[in-house]
């Protein structure tokens, strides 16, 4: 058996896999080399589907009995943007003035870097001294579609008689300080497309034409103006968002024939994405008129009910930090969304707020926080 890196060189070779979804850039290669090194039986995995690139997956399990604590990632990134604008290499993976830096930093390549160091130090106090198994369910497609990724490992796992009996996710929950947010569910999200149709004419006779953009103005001051609800007990208030209006008339003197719009729609428990769709629909009616209406939906909204589980991870975050954590539903989607149709999952990592942005990054404190976080959470579940 190899050493294991420590966290912070783990983080840093994560970070320098240029991994952004589809491309497994090496992360998933390190990762199943350590947990074999481990003792970890892995097995990597290709899906695709049509119209859709190949991804990457890997799932790696320690033992063969329950329970099966689970902790579930990607390594997939999102693109860097203006490479120029970075104050470092986003995958040079660069240590400055005690932060590091590069894409994954936060978001979630030094999450995947504090779970398997917390493991392999467990390992090592441990051994095989503990009923049950550990696994790692580890994707690459995350950050895009999220078709070819955790899902079907899932539909793998259950196909050869896997069970979850609880997964710990690794994203970036955290706002203004290290785990002061566990997420225990997620808003569902739905996008729009609303196309309201017309009769083009000339300004000058509006009484021939039929102008869609009034219409338009009217639905949308219809879904925008009107709270769809006021929140329930884990979540806020569902949120209809307005992203896009778009006539596409180059000219002045000409009525167009049709004018679109897109909105955004993060819904709490209180609503199915059907709901939803059933509230927008009879505003629209309302207004009246020639409309289409597209929409597709990313996620539904769930909570896994605090318990047993969620109360280890609190009190695990409250004996390293030395603060109660709070337990929410924002944000966006997750793969937490599949994940729960398993097992009770819940959601803890580094802070959020660079996520996605040029210069990326995390504090080394954090990094070794986190570690000793999840070192905890695993003592707890497998108690001598």
């Amino acid at each position: 058996m190899t050493a294991t890196p420590n966290v912070i060189e783990l983080s840093q070779q994560l970070i320098r896999c240029p991994s952004i979804t589809p491309v497994e850039g090496g992360a998933l290669t390190l990762l199943e080399k350590i947990l074999t090194d481990l003792g970890f039986t892995c097995h990597r995995m290709t899906f695709s589907d049509e119209g859709t690139p190949d991804v990457e997956n890997l799932y790696a399990r320690l033992g063969s009995s329950g329970p099966n604590f689970c902790y579930a990632g990607h390594t997939d990134v999102v693109p860097v943007g203006d490479a120029a604008a970075w104050k470092i290499d986003p995958f040079g993976g660069e240590i400055i003035d005690g932060v590091l830096y590069g894409r994954g930093a936060v978001d979630m390549k030094g999450s995947i870097a504090c779970f398997v160091t917390a493991l392999a130090a467990f390992l090592d106090k441990r051994g095989r001294d503990f009923d049950g198994s550990i696994s790692l369910l580890i994707t690459g497609d995350e950050e895009d579609v999220s078709i070819n990724g955790t899902r079907k490992v899932l539909q793998w796992m259950n196909a050869r008689g896997e069970t979850l009996d609880c997964c710990l996710v690794g994203e970036p929950t955290s706002n203004a300080r290290l785990g002061d947010m566990i997420k225990i569910g997620r808003r569902g999200s739905m996008n729009g497309t609303l196309t309201v149709r017309g009769t083009q004419g000339h300004t000058a006779y509006p009484q021939l034409a039929d102008n869609p953009v009034h219409s338009l103005v009217c639905m949308l001051h219809a879904i925008s103006t009107e709270p769809l609800d006021g929140g329930s007990e884990h979540f806020p208030p569902t949120s209809l968002q307005i992203t896009s209006v778009d006539v596409g008339n180059p000219v002045t003197n000409v009525i167009p024939a049709d004018a679109r719009a897109m909105f955004n729609v993060r819904f709490n428990d209180l609503y199915s994405s059907k709901g939803v769709l059933d509230w927008v629909r009879e505003r629209l009616d309302r207004v009246g008129g020639r409309y289409d209406l597209n929409f597709k939906v990313s996620g539904e909204s769930f909570l896994s009910k605090p318990g047993p589980f969620s109360d280890l991870v609190v009190s695990s975050v409250a004996n390293v930090t030395q603060q109660t954590p709070e337990l929410g539903t924002t944000g966006g989607t997750s793969d937490a969304r599949f994940i729960k149709d398993f097992c009770p999952v819940a959601e803890l990592g580094l802070l959020n707020d660079t996520a996605h942005k040029v210069d990326e990054q995390v504090p080394l404190s954090d990094l070794t926080q986190l570690e000793a976080i999840y070192g905890g959470i695993l003592e707890g579940y497998f108690k001598a």
